[in-house]
């Protein structure tokens, strides 16, 4: 089959599935779950993968709501990413449903033509995006072994050849002190929430000697029980977020200690501990871009390259993946421009009929591009060699 064959062919596989790729992402975004909690998700996917006839490793890696599909026997393997943990309050306001959905049907498109083209593909459902870190805890357990490329897309308000990713690493801060009454006897108190306030107010003005592409957010999680209490127990939820690893790691030490001074100054102890794996920041594969730009021009988007105006920053555990191996991470176009991702309004375009075409748009342009990579001798070994220099 010549490679405009194979494409074609790929791009029918994906047409002839259509309805089901749709009603999955509807009923993904129909019912958003949080990370690790992805059960019907999780299920949905790996029976449609089943059906199919693919061999589907449920609960892979010993996470329950991870999973790994594979097809085809021999050639290089490409993997395509499957994600969809939704976000609390405002649900799939990342579009995950879209990722999950186009994963799903450029996956499904490309094992129909694995045996024939000479290649293998792994379908990979990676859980709990938004925090937990999934990828990074598939990775180490061994899921992107042998995997020669990975891809994915991101669902924005703006086409776009990558995501302004940066390094994360996200602190569970407690403070301890003592309670007492409020009112009676606060000389006998030591007030935990004032160590987190006054932690707040150190980072707060840490901010303004901290690198203009560097991040620190955060928020109170528990302030106490009652007022007329002197809160003995307060808890914040910090990221800290850095173009690279290593800035990330002096960042950090920085934001620690602000938030431990706050502590000493109100007399009170406190604990700053890891939530989750820390996110790398993504290394994105120009010779595996290059094949996605040219098939989504074919496709009928134009992808751009991130500006001021329209870049999207932010942090995802696909950075962990990049570093091992050759990787991508698009940003397709399901919104208006003046509707950012992480809103609800957004979560609406997700579950619209632009949401509907970047899921079939989205299958059709990765199935291309993991088409080229089978049969293109020396473009593989290229993108080998591009992150091997890169990682330098």
């Amino acid at each position: 089959m010549t490679p405009d064959g194979a494409k074609q062919q790929m791009t029918s596989e994906v047409d002839a599935r259509a309805a089901r790729l749709l009603s999955v992402s509807h009923q993904i975004h129909e019912t958003p779950e949080l990370c690790f909690e992805e059960h019907e998700a999780h299920d949905l996917l790996c029976t449609v993968l089943e059906g199919e006839g693919l061999d589907v490793e449920r609960s892979a890696c010993g996470l329950d709501t991870a999973f790994v599909a594979r097809a085809g026997r021999t050639g290089p393997q490409v993997a395509v990413i499957c994600e969809y943990d939704a976000l609390p309050e405002i649900g799939h306001a990342c579009g995950h449903n879209v990722i999950a959905a186009a994963g799903l049907g450029a996956g499904l498109a490309a094992a129909s033509l694995a045996e024939e083209l000479g290649g293998r593909v792994a379908i990979i459902g990676t859980p709990a995006e938004e925090g937990g870190g999934g990828k990074c805890l598939m990775l180490e357990r061994g899921a992107f072994d042998g995997i020669s490329a990975a891809m994915m897309v991101h669902p924005a308000n703006h086409e776009l050849s990558c995501m302004s990713t940066i390094a994360v690493e996200q602190l569970e801060v407690t403070y301890t002190g003592q309670s007492s009454h409020a009112s009676a006897s606060p000389h006998l108190g030591r007030n935990a929430l004032d160590g987190a306030v006054l932690g707040y107010m150190n980072v707060a003005a840490l901010r303004q000697h901290i690198r203009p592409d560097e991040r620190v957010h955060g928020i109170f999680t528990r302030a106490g029980d009652k007022p007329n209490i002197v809160p003995h127990e307060a808890a914040a939820q910090w990221y800290v977020r850095s173009p690279k690893l290593d800035g990330l790691a002096a960042l950090k030490e920085r934001v620690v200690a602000c938030l431990e001074a706050g502590a000493a100054a109100a007399g009170v102890g406190v604990e700053c501990r890891r939530e989750a794996p820390v996110y790398a920041d993504l290394i994105d594969n120009q010779v595996v871009l290059d094949l996605y730009r040219r098939n989504a021009a074919a496709a009928g988007r134009a992808v751009g390259l991130p500006d001021a105006a329209s870049s999207v920053v932010g942090s995802t555990d696909m950075g962990n993946v990049s570093h091992a191996v050759p990787s991508i991470h698009p940003m397709i176009k399901v919104a208006p421009e003046r509707v950012a991702i992480h809103t609800p309004e957004f979560a609406h375009y997700a579950r619209s009929p632009s949401g509907d075409q970047a899921v079939l748009d989205g299958a059709k342009i990765m199935a291309m591009t993991i088409s080229d990579l089978w049969l293109a001798a020396d473009a593989l070994d290229q993108a080998s060699g591009e992150l091997a220099r890169t990682r330098r």
